[in-house]
């Protein structure tokens, strides 16, 4: 019998453009040189806090590890109930405090923030304060906010300094009925923030860290009791094997992988996966785990084949791109380490995985919360993406291929049993096929495919355990989509 009580949580969108840091000095001229020179881009970034990676369930006053960094709440918590306003599972629930970065950022010239007022709660008023000295003093920025609003509306504050920043939200007052929820913080700037942000599933990533950092030690996966069964209801190849990937060595450039939390075809010349396939549910993302980060080369990785380590997507330009996402498997630290080997790793353009990719698989984990189980096939194919670095062919020297398309198949059906036979020709599936470019539009509907389009591109066989029948005519279904996801 499969649950029935979704108390979920996972990750939001995550954005951050480029971290790299450039000289903005212009070469000097000769004398007489009358050549103009070409001043140097600085990289834009754009970064948000969305409070649905770190955990607090009461007011009294602690600190909080987030995507960015840690923060400082004070008569504040994270709220994931019905009448907190979110976007996504959780939002900042303030009571009579604050809350306060405890780390600073470089560049920032926007400030975006999501406000409402927590539930049926009186109207309120809030302040946004910004530190220059490492949070000894504070002053305001922009003007109060009063807090009338029974869904999220977004402000902006203007920031002027140019160095090192830290903000903090404030509740004005000392009455503890009239709450505000605050969600979806967006620094934007230029330049390099100072800060790494520990990401979303695949929403987002740092493009592979340090490039001084000695690569981890490779790792294998633990099974624990969380993890799908081989066949049958929940298992990660009920509805095929795309590929025919068969668990030889002889089958290098279409390896069947079993990672216990997934199931992949491997691609050893290209040193990334050809698809990876899973099961999600609401046990999934329970929330029993925080994401770990803990990027790693595959230990098992057959004698002889090229081993992509955790510092191999380093000065790319590329993130470390997750096909089976982190907040996909949060049941456990067994289940969530299992999504941070490299083996389930491409390098994605920074815009693309954090931003559109990420929207896709937020809408996908509502679809859990809404009642439903959903079987996804993700993949990629081609060769020459662009990402913060400009376009490219291949990185880690060649290693790794950067593919063109990043595709997505997901089967959603109502909780249940007997899954393949619940499926008809009416069932939801939706088919995604973006390209790997860094311009690309944040709203995935906008790549919205058939099934058979994917199959022409990449030659795979999709859903193949499904009754002929039934699969010729998921087949050519065009999904609908959600505008704005």
């Amino acid at each position: 019998m499969k649950i029935q009580n979704l108390l979920l949580g996972f990750a939001l969108v995550l954005t951050m453009a480029s971290c790299s840091k450039k000289s903005t000095d212009a070469p000097p001229t000769k004398p007489g040189d009358t050549t103009a020179t070409t001043p140097p881009v600085i990289p834009s970034y754009s970064i948000t806090e969305n409070f649905e990676q770190g955990k607090k369930t009461t007011y009294a006053a602690a600190d909080v590890t987030l995507l960015t960094g840690s923060w400082n709440f004070n008569d504040a918590l994270i709220g994931n109930t019905a009448p907190d306003v979110k976007n996504g599972l959780a939002s900042v629930r303030l009571r009579a405090g604050d809350i306060a970065m405890n780390f600073d950022i470089s560049g920032v010239n926007t400030l975006y923030i999501k406000h409402a007022k927590y539930g049926t709660d009186p109207v309120s008023v809030w302040q946004l304060l910004m530190s220059s000295d490492g949070g000894k003093t504070y002053t305001q920025v922009g003007a109060d906010i009063n807090e009338n609003n029974t869904t999220l509306v977004t402000d902006s504050f203007k920031v002027s300094l140019t160095g090192k920043v830290r903000f903090e939200i404030k509740r004005t007052g000392t009455t503890t009925n009239n709450r505000v929820n605050i969600d979806d913080i967006t620094f934007k700037g230029k330049g390099d923030p100072g800060i790494v942000v520990g990401t979303p599933d695949n929403g987002g990533d740092d493009g592979g860290g340090s490039p001084t950092a000695p690569a981890s030690t490779p790792r294998d996966v633990t099974a624990g009791t969380d993890a799908p069964p081989s066949t049958g209801d929940n298992s990660d190849l009920l509805f095929g094997n795309p590929s025919n990937a068969q668990s030889s060595t002889v089958s290098m450039d279409n390896y069947l992988i079993d990672q216990k939390y997934y199931t992949e075809s491997y691609n050893a010349t290209k040193g990334e996966p050809n698809w990876v396939s899973w099961h999600l549910d609401a046990t999934n993302i329970t929330g029993a785990s925080d994401r770990l980060n803990n990027f790693a080369a595959w230990a098992s990785l057959p004698a002889n084949w090229y081993m992509v380590n955790d510092n191999s997507y380093s000065g790319s330009g590329f993130d470390r791109g997750h096909n089976c996402p982190s907040a996909d498997r949060t049941s456990s630290a067994n289940a969530n380490s299992a999504t941070f080997l490299m083996t389930n790793m491409i390098p994605q353009a920074p815009q693309n995985n954090q931003q559109t990719w990420a929207n896709l698989e937020n809408y996908l984990r509502e679809q859990v919360v809404l009642g439903n189980e959903v079987y996804i096939i993700m993949g990629s194919y081609g060769t020459g993406g662009t990402g913060s670095n400009g376009s490219a062919t291949t990185i880690n020297n060649g290693h790794v291929n950067v593919p063109s398309n990043v595709w997505k198949v997901a089967v959603i059906i109502p909780i249940g049993d007997n899954d393949l036979g619940r499926v008809t020709s009416s069932t939801r599936v939706i088919a995604v096929n973006t390209p790997n470019i860094n311009s690309i539009n944040s709203d995935w509907t906008k790549y919205i495919v058939t099934v058979k389009d994917i199959e022409l591109a990449t030659g795979y066989t999709l859903l193949s355990n499904l009754p002929t029948n039934v699969r010729t005519a998921l087949e050519i279904k065009l999904d609908a989509g959600t505008p704005g996801s």
